[in-house]
């Protein structure tokens, strides 16, 4: 079997079973422990599956952009609207994914700033635009949620100043931490704070306490929270005691 073909199998079994040993798979494929662990360790580094103790698994995939975009649309339209306002001229501006985010990014139309992201969605938005200076992180196409993941945007961003990131999320604990539910997307929004100025995070109410078991940061990594006037959590509260600002009109 070609190697190719070989790791093709391998994730289209770990999206059946969601988790499988190092050992089954060499069985399976006669192939050496080391040539598997090789595979998976090649996959996890591609953002295709997550590396476990003794073998490999496939996270549940989110729900599409698409459906996700058409909930809470106003809201994420208002709030995209004010966090837009956060940016100066002539700013570099990193845009994480997320339809929040997304919101921004169309709310920076016609804007003199450079927009640096993964999210095939903050493309769309800003494409087309003649003013706006587009910068598109490379690595594994997650068609699901139309960004890129991947070691190759993580080192793309190593490469970057930014006066201002957007970063998106699926929940913030009522300790502050800041939470993803995807462990592939986890590096590249830790990149991404890594190298801004100002990180802000922005999130409709429905994110307080949201959802989501791993910890991008504490409440310490965010300067300001755009959010929904009706957000509140002790979450919220904890961010605000921080010195966090909290704009909602």
């Amino acid at each position: 079997m070609l190697t190719t073909t070989r790791r093709d199998a391998i994730l289209a079994e770990l999206r059946d079973t969601g988790e499988v040993a190092v050992t089954r798979l060499a069985e399976r494929f006669g192939v050496s422990t080391s040539t598997i662990r090789r595979d998976l360790n090649l996959l996890s580094r591609q953002g295709r599956l997550q590396r476990v103790r003794g073998g490999g698994s496939v996270e549940p995939e989110a729900r599409p952009f698409e459906a996700v975009a058409n909930d809470r649309a106003a809201n994420r339209s208002r709030i995209g609207a004010l966090a837009a306002r956060l940016v100066a001229d002539g700013d570099v501006v990193i845009l994480d994914i997320g339809t929040t985010v997304a919101q921004v990014a169309h709310h920076l139309r016609g804007r003199r700033v450079t927009v640096v992201t993964a999210s095939l969605a903050v493309v769309d938005e800003l494409r087309e635009d003649p003013v706006v200076e587009l910068v598109l992180l490379g690595g594994v196409l997650r068609r699901s949620y139309r960004s890129f993941v991947g070691m190759l945007p993580e080192q793309a961003l190593s490469q970057i100043t930014a006066d201002i990131a957007f970063l998106g999320t699926s929940g913030v604990r009522d300790d502050g931490s800041v939470l993803d539910t995807t462990s592939i997307e986890v590096p590249i929004k830790r990149a991404i704070l890594s190298v801004s100025e100002r990180r802000v995070l922005v999130a409709d109410d429905d994110k307080f306490p949201g959802s989501g078991l791993l910890a991008v940061c504490g409440p310490e990594g965010i300067d300001t929270v755009v959010t929904s006037p009706t957000s509140s959590s002790p979450g919220l509260e904890v961010l605000k005691s921080r010195g966090t600002e909290v704009i909602t009109e």
